[in-house]
């Protein structure tokens, strides 16, 4: 990064992100020297940059491009001095922004294995805890069916698991799998049921076509997809199931109903709910790259002085706000929680009925993984021009099904959507989650953490698979732990440790201290005197 575009983090932000995938939030960087922010932002517009929403002026746009020091720090990364050495030494998460992003090589353009590699050596993490687990258990013939969004990140996952001599095979939706990945693991020698160019019937037949083969023993699953599906069409091969391991909330919740209504017949493991998976790749990994996604399709300062309306302010919807805050954006959260509203305004931010908010937005932004969250009268509130687009990620998270005529493209970017007695607005993705299917997914670093979750699931799993019974549970303390000392020691950093005897003795209480208090202060007294 040139110093005459050193203010301009928006820019820097969404280019190295979106080519890279690398994770910024956890990172150092080196800064370059900053200058005024509005000089900083005219210089560094590019000529092929989208304009700025239309409600948003470029006098306003600019006026609200923030320091580069302050906004990397709202980001979560810590700024360090490029003559200073860091102290601890933060290893290959150092990222030194006095390079232009534009010149840090491009991993979409990369080839599959290039891309897979690329990912595998910044996947430390699993890589440390896997070589560890491979003591403990035995992977040797494990059959795992993988239902996972198919990318280089996950395929890093599917080696390690095929290295430790499980048998391996994974399933890719037409809208979530990257074709160079697929082509790359098959040449590998696992089994990938993965095509781009599926209609329904035959996406469906491939997820089947995979149950069949691999005959799972554990299934690693994505919003309960592949479980509930072998449940409701290959019951005999639930038979053989030691267990699920499910990685997201939406997956979670339709697991929680499914045993609220007795139906659960098998142990699943609630990866979502470990808070290395929740607190880091929902709340980091979510909320940096739908922004930065968003950025490269709307516009790099799309978000300065824009009205946005964030509905739902869990930690995917707190993520991605506070860093479209650091971006120059008014934000305004929607909850149907009051706890999470207020929440949202101890954080600064303003809170509303969603009824409220939507007339006013430039951009709405869904985040709450829940069927129908925007619905059709929500579509009707908006205003002409604004911008429509989901985070949270589950099929109709927009009432898209109650508009006869919307057709669904894998891949597009964004689309004109006229709504019948509404507004015309533009709307990404389509309506599916915009970082997986129109961007690169969440970052690298964030998910070696939510994969090295997942092996814990499986091998937890695997030892105890005579002693669990149906239903949901989740890790214990000592595998997040675990997995996040393992994270600290890769970038140099330590966890403290506790006194080991601090003299607690719950019949002590503060009356006895400081009657013994009284008591050596008079004795004291007594010898003095």
């Amino acid at each position: 990064m040139t110093t005459e575009r050193a203010a301009d983090f928006a820019s820097w932000a969404c280019r190295y992100s979106q080519r890279t995938n690398r994770s910024l939030a956890g990172a150092h960087i080196v800064l370059p020297e900053t200058v005024d922010a509005l000089s900083a932002s005219t210089a560094s517009r590019s000529t092929a940059e989208p304009a700025p929403i239309a409600a948003q002026s470029s006098s306003q746009a600019q006026s609200s491009v923030p320091l580069m020091p302050a906004a990397a720090q709202q980001w979560g990364m810590v700024p360090v001095d490029a003559d200073q050495p860091s102290q601890p030494d933060p290893g290959q998460f150092l990222i030194d922004a006095t390079i232009s992003a534009d010149q840090v090589p491009d991993m979409r353009l990369a080839t599959g294995a290039a891309a897979m590699d690329y990912a595998q050596e910044h996947m430390v993490v699993l890589r440390t805890l896997m070589a560890q687990l491979r003591g403990e258990i035995d992977f040797t013939g494990v059959r795992i069916a993988v239902c996972l969004i198919l990318e280089p990140k996950t395929a890093v996952l599917l080696r390690a698991l095929h290295a430790a001599g499980a048998i391996v095979g994974v399933f890719g939706g037409p809208d979530t799998t990257d074709q160079r990945v697929a082509r790359q693991l098959r040449a590998e020698g696992i089994v990938v049921e993965a095509d781009t160019g599926w209609d329904a019937r035959q996406t469906h037949e491939a997820a089947l076509r995979l149950l069949d083969e691999i005959r799972p023993e554990i299934i690693v699953d994505d919003g309960a997809s592949f479980a509930r599906l072998a449940s409701l069409e290959r019951p005999e091969l639930m038979r053989r199931l030691i267990g699920v391991a499910e990685e997201t909330t939406s997956g979670v919740r339709a697991f929680q109903a499914m045993q609220d209504a007795d139906e659960l017949n098998y142990p699943v493991v609630a990866v979502n709910d470990s808070t290395l998976k929740t607190g880091f790749d929902n709340a980091h990994g979510t909320g940096e790259t739908c922004v930065t996604t968003l950025q490269r399709i709307l516009g790099e300062h799309v978000f300065a002085g824009a009205k946005v309306a964030v509905i739902g302010y869990g930690p995917v919807g707190r993520g991605f706000a506070l860093r479209i805050r650091a971006l120059g954006a008014q934000v305004t959260i929607c909850d149907t929680d009051p706890v999470a509203c207020l929440k949202a305004v101890f954080e600064g931010f303003a809170a509303q009925d969603i009824d409220d908010a939507l007339p006013a937005a430039d951009i709405v932004i869904s985040a709450t993984g829940v069927r129908h969250t925007i619905t059709l009268d929500h579509l009707q509130r908006m205003r002409g021009g604004a911008v429509l687009s989901v985070i949270g990620g589950i099929a109709n998270e927009i009432a898209l099904d109650d508009i006869p005529d919307f057709v669904p493209q894998i891949g597009r970017d964004s689309m004109t959507l006229t709504v019948s007695n509404g507004p015309t607005i533009t709307l990404i993705a389509d309506g599916d989650g915009v970082n997986y299917t129109v961007g690169g997914g969440n970052p690298i670093e964030i998910m070696d953490l939510s994969f090295a979750v997942q092996v814990s699931a499986v091998t937890y799993l695997l030892q105890h698979c005579d002693e669990l019974d149906p239903g949901l549970l989740r890790l214990d303390a000592q595998s997040d732990r675990r997995i996040a000392t393992i994270a600290l020691e890769a970038r140099g950093c330590h966890a403290s440790h506790a006194t080991v005897d601090n003299g607690y003795d719950w019949r002590l209480t503060r009356f006895a201290e400081e009657d013994a208090a009284r008591t050596r202060s008079c004795r004291g007294n007594e010898e003095a005197a």
